[in-house]
């Protein structure tokens, strides 16, 4: 499977599906877990919710299931799973939101244990765990506008800053060693999460580099690959010796352009160091797939609790995370030590931001 257009999770879905959780803040979310503090499951004990013997998930989509992006990165890495667990997944892509009620009530009728809700434009799907014909299933959905936890329901959540704070600094690790002060940073529109996601990424590199600079370029398009090459020849012909395409479709143009002019690249939220025709240098890793996965695995330990936010926290858990993919030992370790550090709270990338008047 392509794993060009998976930057869905943070920028595609930010954008067209408000999914992910990089687009929300902490405040309110912290409202949001507090007023569902008491969280609880159904009557049934995770995994076998409804007690008929066999572990059944379902998903809904509203988008194509093969496309290559968002909507496969999400189904992917759960059949995976689903499949080494002996369970069953189905799958319904291409949902109309005007039918994603009936769709989600149809899968209650299969005999699921767990909904899945894809993306937030089926948020109207979630009214169904509250009826009787769904009163036996436990329900997932990644976070966004307007969706809240309620007693059947847990949403998941991330944080734009801890990640890509540590994709800085792990350039910030490269450029420092090879004494390099010149980094870039194409993406699509201009929006709240994008221009988030730069300023941290900045942040994090001069860290390590006080005196290095970040070109931006917002091309108003995550797809459009003669835009972003374009920008990016234009940041290569201007010195850039680091460079991030924070994009969707037009990430592997870029990417490949970089790599002919050996740019040091860091990937939009997949883990990518073992390809050969790209020559990635950090992978930046917070796709929904990834993250449903690890909800899985919480669901199969019955540790999946409804009726929260499920917050998913660079250092504390598997994933977010950010890795060097042809790091040394030394710089792996001074790697390892930051995000540690993040997640034991010593280091707050939100303060540290603030703090860089960035």
């Amino acid at each position: 499977m392509s794993r060009s257009r998976f930057i869905h999770t943070a920028a595609i879905a930010c954008v067209t599906l408000a999914a992910l959780t990089a687009c929300s803040d902490r405040a309110s979310n912290d409202a949001a877990s507090a007023d569902a503090s008491s969280g609880s499951t159904t009557t049934g004990s995770q995994p076998d919710v409804n007690g008929d013997g066999k572990v059944v998930i379902g998903v809904i989509s509203p988008g194509d299931l093969n496309d290559n992006g968002y909507y496969e990165a999400f189904v992917s890495s759960a059949q995976e799973f689903v499949d080494d667990n002996g369970w069953t997944l189905i799958k319904v892509g291409s949902v109309n939101p005007a039918n994603a009620l009936e769709q989600a009530r149809n899968l209650c009728r299969q005999n699921v244990d767990l909904v899945a809700i894809a993306a937030q434009e089926l948020k109207d799907a979630l009214p169904a765990a509250e009826e009787p014909v769904c009163s036996n299933t436990n329900w997932y959905t990644p976070s966004g506008a307007g969706i809240k936890p309620t007693s059947r329901v847990t949403v998941s959540k991330d944080y734009v800053n801890e990640a890509m704070l540590a994709a800085g600094y792990a350039n910030g690790i490269v450029m420092r060693d090879n004494k390099e002060t010149k980094a870039g940073y194409i993406t699509g529109p201009e929006l709240d999460f994008s221009v988030m996601a730069a300023k941290a990424f900045g942040v994090g590199i001069r860290q390590l580099v006080p005196e290095a600079t970040l070109t931006t370029t917002y091309t108003g398009d995550f797809n459009d690959s003669a835009k972003a090459r374009e920008a990016a020849q234009a940041q290569i012909s201007q010195g850039v010796q680091a460079l991030y395409p924070y994009l969707g479709g037009a990430t592997d143009s870029v990417a490949q352009l970089g790599t002919a002019n050996g740019v040091f690249l860091s990937t939009p939220g997949t883990d990518r160091c073992a390809e050969s025709d790209i020559n990635w240098g950090v992978s930046v890793i917070f796709d929904p797939g990834a993250y449903f996965a690890a909800a899985l695995a919480e669901f199969k330990d019955a540790n999946l609790q409804m009726g929260t936010v499920r917050e998913w926290h660079l250092g504390k858990d598997t994933v977010p995370t950010v890795k060097l993919c042809k790091g040394t030992d030394q710089q792996n370790a001074e790697l390892t030590s930051f995000i540690t550090k993040v997640g034991t709270g010593e280091i707050v990338p939100d303060d540290v931001i603030a703090a860089s008047g960035a």
